[in-house]
């Protein structure tokens, strides 16, 4: 009878240690950090169209700020790394699908964003400044003077000033565009009073075209950018929060600014 009863136990134990084998709790299975060094390669997405932050070179290759981040963090995997080249709007879908690992773009943490994607903390603050129309904004002084039945505010779809700017400035006609050069270009042809996007982006825009514009840059909100992933793996975000956190205390992120930021600013 004692044989039976512990023959029956240990069918039991060998059932739920098999189950618990196939459970989303098996890390070894299902830990994205884990596929990743595995396959030997860090599939990170970006739009190559903002510098300093992403963007070709002559050659056609990838470079900036965010490429050079990826590249640390593809080489601190022990993993190659590839940079799929999308448009921003293709790039959250593309994560959710599984199509990429990671969004390092330029991408803002948000409350509203973070329902459906993880972000780390931030590797770079910036925040959203006014690139001004000199024919149809001349006297502008502030971005509260935005908020008027009179003004056209051109926006960059899928971008945290288009979330903002229907807020912030309900008045105003807000008209929203795919490329980032198509809202440039309604300012800088008097179409537009204002294109609302990053301080960087602003100020490098401002001295390409000093005639037709101007810029505000005092920043009037706060962008958090970082770097994103899917839902549900605590060990890949837990790694990708050690780099930001050990990248930011040696002084890299810093040193990054320096290489590609500061010089748009001074």
């Amino acid at each position: 009878m004692q044989r039976a009863v512990f023959m029956l136990f240990a069918a039991v134990l060998f059932c739920a240690q098999a189950a618990l084998a196939q459970t989303p709790f098996d890390i070894s299975r299902n830990s994205q950090l884990t596929e990743i060094v595995n396959r030997k390669k860090l599939v990170v997405g970006m739009e190559l169209k903002y510098p300093p932050f992403e963007s070709t070179d002559a050659k056609g290759m990838p470079v900036g700020l965010d490429v050079d981040l990826a590249r640390m963090i593809a080489k601190d995997l022990g993993v190659e790394l590839e940079i799929k080249d999308m448009e921003w709007t293709g790039l959250i879908p593309a994560l959710q699908t599984g199509k990429i690992d990671l969004i390092i773009s330029g991408i803002t943490g948000t409350l509203e964003r973070a329902k459906t994607i993880t972000f780390t903390s931030a590797y770079f603050t910036t925040g959203l400044c006014a690139l001004l129309s000199s024919k149809r904004a001349p006297d502008l002084a502030s971005v509260d003077a935005l908020n008027d039945p009179k003004r056209v505010i051109a926006v960059k779809t899928g971008t945290t000033a288009d979330i903002v700017a229907s807020k912030r400035f309900p008045k105003a006609t807000i008209n929203r565009y795919k490329d980032e050069s198509a809202c440039v270009q309604e300012v800088v042809n008097g179409r537009a009073d204002a294109f609302l996007y990053d301080q960087l982006s602003i100020a490098r825009h401002a001295k390409e075209f000093p005639q037709a514009t101007r810029a505000l840059l005092k920043p009037f909100t706060y962008e958090p950018f970082c770097i994103a992933m899917r839902k549900g793996d605590f060990d890949l975000w837990n790694w990708l929060e050690m780099f930001v956190s050990l990248r930011r205390n040696d002084g890299t992120l810093e040193e990054l600014r320096a290489k590609y930021v500061e010089p748009l600013l001074n």
